[in-house]
C-alpha cells in the first residue's frame, strides 16, 4: 500500500492556509521570517544575531510527519507563544537556561486552553490523563511550574519526541532532539534544549536584544490591533487580555530592579566551580555572591485614584511579577497589615479595589521603614501633601499628567507610565 504522506512539507506554502482560523497569529506570522532546517528535529524560533529579527527555523519532515493541519497549527501557534511570553528574549528563571525551564514554558504554553487538545499526543502536557504531568494542573505560569518541577528535570535524560516543537530563542535552534526519541525513553519531552534563550548565545549583542525586543512588541501590537477587527480565532478572553496587557506595559523593570539591587546589603553565597576559592582552591570550591533586593509596593487604593488607573497599575506590576517576587502594600490613609500580600514570581492577577479614603503617603513609608525593605515603589496620582523620609531608596510611578503636575517636589526618582 501506497503512503499517501508527503516527505516534505513547504511551510511558506501552507502557512495562509493554515492560519486562515487564525487572524491574530497569522498577522503575526507575517512580521516572522520561515526558514527550513534539516538540521533540528521539528521547528524553533530564535532572534537572528545579526539582523534582530525573529526567525521560525522548521524541519519540512517532521511536519510531513504530523497527522493532520490541526497538529501542525498548533506546532506554530506553540512557537508563536513562546515569542508573546518573551521566553525568547530574555525571560528567564534566577537560576538560567537549564532543562527544568526547558519543561516549564512547555508545560504553560501547552496547557492553554486552545492548545492542550490540538497537540500531538506525544507532546508535553499538564493535566491529561496518561501524561507523566497529568497530576499537574493547566493554566499555570512558566515560573509556577518551575517551581513545581524538582531540580534536575530533563537532565541526562535522551531527548525524546514530544515537546511542542523545538525553539532555542536567542542563538541557532538547537537539534539535540528526535522524534522517535532515543532507546528507553519515552514521549512526554520537550524537543530542544532552548539553550539560546534569553541572552546565552555571546553571538548576540545586547544592542540586538534591544531592536528584539522593540519589533516584538511593535509585531505583537500590529497583530493585536489586527485582530481586534478581523478577530481573534482560537485565542481565548484571557489570553486576549494578556496579549494586550503585555502590549502596553511601558516601565523597564529590569533597570528599576538593578536600580535597588546595587543598594541592597542584602546577598545570597552559594557554591560555585566556576568561581574558584583563593585561599583553598584544591579543598572548597568558590562562592559565589548574589545581591537581593526585598521590594514593596504601595498601591494608592485613595478615592482620587479612578478604576482605570489602578487597572494601569497593575497592568505594569504584571510585568514585574515575570522577573521578580515583591509585597504589595494597598493603602490610603493607613495601611491595613490584613490587606498586605506577597505578589509571587510568574503570577498574575486583576486590579482590585480595597480601600477607598483620602491620601497619606506617610503610611505606607511607615510600614516599609518598620519592615525593613530595600526599595519602595509608591504608585499613586501623587495627590497628597510630602511624605516623611524613607530609609530605604524610595521611587514614584505615576501618569504623565500627574508626574507634570504634583502637589509636592522631589529629588527622589519618578517613573511616568502613559
Amino acid at each position: 500500500m501506497t503512503n499517501s504522506t508527503p516527505s516534505t512539507f513547504n511551510l511558506n506554502q501552507h502557512m495562509a492556509r493554515l492560519l486562515m482560523s487564525e487572524p491574530f497569529f497569522a498577522s503575526l506570522s507575517r512580521r516572522i521570517d520561515k526558514k527550513e532546517d534539516r538540521s533540528i528535529p521539528t521547528a524553533g524560533v530564535w532572534v537572528n544575531p545579526q539582523s534582530g529579527n525573529f526567525e521560525l527555523m522548521y524541519n519540512p519532515e517532521f511536519f510531513a510527519s504530523l497527522e493532520n493541519d490541526t497538529e501542525r497549527l498548533a506546532i506554530l501557534k506553540h512557537e508563536f507563544y513562546h515569542i508573546i511570553f518573551l521566553h525568547v528574549t530574555g525571560r528567564l528563571p534566577d537560576g538560567g537556561m537549564s532543562k527544568k525551564w526547558n519543561y516549564a514554558t512547555d508545560l504553560a504554553i501547552n496547557g492553554l486552553p486552545d492548545m492542550i487538545n490540538a497537540l500531538p499526543s506525544n507532546c508535553l502536557i499538564p493535566a491529561v490523563k496518561g501524561s507523566i504531568f497529568e497530576n499537574f494542573p493547566a493554566g499555570l505560569s512558566a515560573e509556577q511550574y518551575y517551581a513545581m518541577l524538582p531540580d534536575g528535570t530533563g537532565e541526562g535524560e535522551g531527548q525524546g519526541g514530544t515537546g511542542e516543537g523545538s525553539e532555542s530563542g536567542e542563538g541557532q535552534p538547537s537539534g539535540d532532539g528526535d522524534q522517535e526519541g532515543q532507546e528507553g525513553q519515552g514521549g512526554d519531552q520537550p524537543h530542544g534544549s532552548h539553550d539560546g534563550w534569553g541572552g546565552n548565545d555571546p553571538n548576540v549583542s545586547d544592542a540586538v536584544k534591544e531592536i528584539a525586543k522593540e519589533r516584538l512588541k511593535d509585531a505583537v501590537k500590529k497583530a493585536a490591533m489586527d485582530a481586534a477587527k478581523n478577530g481573534w480565532g482560537s485565542v481565548g478572553s484571557e489570553m486576549r487580555q494578556d496579549i494586550i496587557d503585555r502590549m502596553t506595559q511601558t516601565v523597564d523593570w529590569r533597570k528599576t530592579l538593578r536600580y535597588f539591587i546595587k543598594t541592597s546589603t542584602r546577598s545570597s553565597k552559594v557554591s560555585s566551580i566556576k568561581r574558584i576559592n583563593r585561599r583553598y582552591p584544591r579543598i572548597h570550591a568558590g562562592r559565589k555572591v548574589t545581591r537581593t533586593a526585598r521590594i514593596a509596593i504601595a498601591v494608592d487604593q485613595s478615592g482620587s485614584v479612578s478604576d482605570v488607573l489602578l487597572a494601569k497599575f497593575f497592568t505594569e506590576l504584571d510585568g514585574l511579577a515575570q522577573l521578580a517576587e515583591f509585597v504589595v502594600v494597598p493603602f490610603d490613609t493607613s495601611v491595613d497589615e490584613n490587606l498586605v500580600y506577597t505578589w509571587k514570581k510568574g503570577e498574575r492577577k486583576k486590579a482590585e479595589r480595597v480601600m477607598c479614603g483620602g491620601t497619606c503617603f506617610d503610611a505606607p513609608t511607615r510600614w516599609a521603614n518598620e519592615n525593613k525593605v530595600d526599595g519602595l515603589i509608591v504608585l499613586t496620582d501623587m495627590e497628597a501633601s510630602k511624605p516623611i523620609a524613607c530609609k530605604a531608596q524610595r521611587m514614584w510611578m505615576t501618569t504623565k499628567d500627574h508626574a507634570a503636575r504634583p502637589y509636592f517636589t522631589t529629588n527622589e526618582k519618578v517613573i511616568a507610565i502613559d
